[in-house]
């Protein structure tokens, strides 16, 4: 006898934003101001690092661990083996079912299988790909032959990835140190960032990385014109500088010149840029400093378009909020407002994943 079909909630899949070049998924280039689905699936992957945007195009995994992507193709970014540059629909890359997570950049984008091995695709002329070459890719290649990768971040035109061994490796472009060699020189390869072996979590901005340790300690290098690295300066960094001197950070995530953090008790906190309002201070001033936003503690998953001036979090009640650039109507509050303080996406309080690109967002909802 054959085994029932397995029962439980549903995942769709809802965009807002730019719509150029397909990105929002709905079969449309129309912009949405407010929360629109993008097929019909039901099946979309519901936990962090399951979906991101980048510049222009959306990556997304579903829950059977297979790989899709929408949007804009330029130099192969979506992993399909071809380049076409208008895909406004999800399309399936390849037919393997073991992606794990994924992260996209500029024009570039990543991903680690179940198996721990790390594979990317698109452009690739600095090196970000890891290949030790400048060749592009329209299909995902392995990085090297390691089986113990446990996250990936990917920037403007760089990639740092973290090791299950708690080692830190990044590789592409290094003109303002976001590689944390303490040099700035580009690498085409993965290298080793420092010794240590206490990294945890890492987002990377257009020319900034920011990471997590163990001991809940918050560090950052790269670019840091408007403070995104958030050591109280505005000098660049080509090695790791903490945070200040809190051990109770939890989750980062990076925008173009912005750095949005959630600590352990819930609070939400920014630093950097805030010509958009994407630090939550009511105000345009930028901060070298992390800033609290409000007062609440149920603050869970931080999201910024890594070219973008927008942040998205999710709360531990399942709602989103969004802050800062709204110009493509891409916080989903009806508007193309931009926001200095929290507004919520959609009305729903079903959300369980949710990714940014730079004037674009995708996340899924759980339906009943």
């Amino acid at each position: 006898m054959a085994a029932s079909a397995p029962t439980g909630p549903n995942y769709t899949l809802w965009s807002a934003g730019s719509n150029a070049r397909g990105r929002l998924g709905d079969g449309t280039t129309t912009n949405r101001s407010s929360p629109t689905q993008a097929g019909s699936d039901t099946d979309w992957g519901y936990s962090a690092n399951k979906v991101d945007g980048g510049d222009g195009s959306m990556m997304m995994i579903k829950s059977d661990g297979s790989l899709w992507g929408m949007g804009n193709n330029n130099g192969g970014m979506l992993g399909l083996g071809t380049t076409t540059s208008i895909n406004s629909n999800p399309t399936q890359v390849g037919a393997l079912t073991t992606w794990a997570t994924v992260n996209t950049g500029a024009g570039n984008g990543g991903a680690i299988k179940s198996d721990g091995t790390l594979w990317m695709w698109g452009y690739n002329t600095l090196g970000q790909l890891g290949q030790g070459d400048a060749t592009n890719r329209s299909s995902p290649v392995q990085v090297g032959g390691q089986t113990d990768w446990a996250a990936i971040a990917i920037g403007g035109y760089h990639s740092v990835g973290i090791k299950t061994t708690g080692k830190m490796y990044s590789w592409g472009f290094n003109s303002q140190g976001q590689l944390g060699h303490g040099n700035t020189t580009v690498r085409s390869s993965p290298v080793q960032v420092g010794s240590l072996t206490t990294w945890s979590k890492v987002a990377c901005g257009r020319y900034a990385t920011v990471a997590i340790k163990t001991d809940g300690t918050a560090w950052a290098w790269g670019e840091n014109n408007y403070g995104m690295l958030g050591d109280g300066s505005n000098t660049n960094r080509s090695s790791p500088v903490q945070i200040g001197s809190l051990t109770t950070w939890a989750n980062v995530a990076c925008g173009r010149w912005h750095t949005a953090l959630v600590k352990t008790d819930g609070t939400l906190w920014g630093c950097g840029h805030n010509g958009s309002g994407q630090l939550g201070q009511g105000d345009s001033t930028h901060r070298s400093s992390p800033v609290q936003v409000g007062s609440l503690t149920n603050w869970s998953i931080p999201t910024a378009g890594t070219i973008g001036q927008t942040t998205w979090v999710l709360k531990t009640d399942n709602t989103i909020w969004g802050i800062g650039n709204n110009g493509s109507g891409h916080l989903g509050d009806g508007t193309d407002a931009n926001r200095s303080s929290p507004v919520q996406f959609g009305s729903d309080a079903a959300w369980y994943a949710v990714g940014g690109g730079s004037n674009n967002v995708t996340a899924v909802r759980k339906e009943d």
